[in-house]
């Protein structure tokens, strides 16, 4: 059986007109997934956290910040996060 972790991405890529498709297109291809803020995304991945940032780092330059951290427990709390992103959260968490 294959175990799947919750990964919160993060990232900040910081030199104006940066082209934010192909790191998207990666999140996104690394499995179920929400995107609850602009640079913020939530994925249940197989893959490691360290996994995910030596994958993803590619996609960043030099100067930009990356953050993958495992998300542990269901204890999470919102605001104003749209209703397809909090039903994702609640069954994913």
């Amino acid at each position: 059986m294959i175990t799947m972790a919750a990964l919160l991405i993060g990232y900040d890529l910081n030199r104006p007109g940066q082209n934010y498709t192909a790191l998207i297109k990666e999140i996104k291809a690394l499995g179920s997934w929400c995107h609850p803020l602009e640079s913020t995304w939530v994925v249940k991945t197989p893959k490691t956290a360290s996994q995910v940032r030596d994958l993803l780092k590619g996609y960043v330059d030099g100067n930009d910040e990356l953050l993958v951290m495992t998300v542990t427990g269901t204890s999470w709390a919102s605001y104003n996060l749209s209703s397809e992103v909090a039903a994702w959260l609640k069954a994913n968490l």
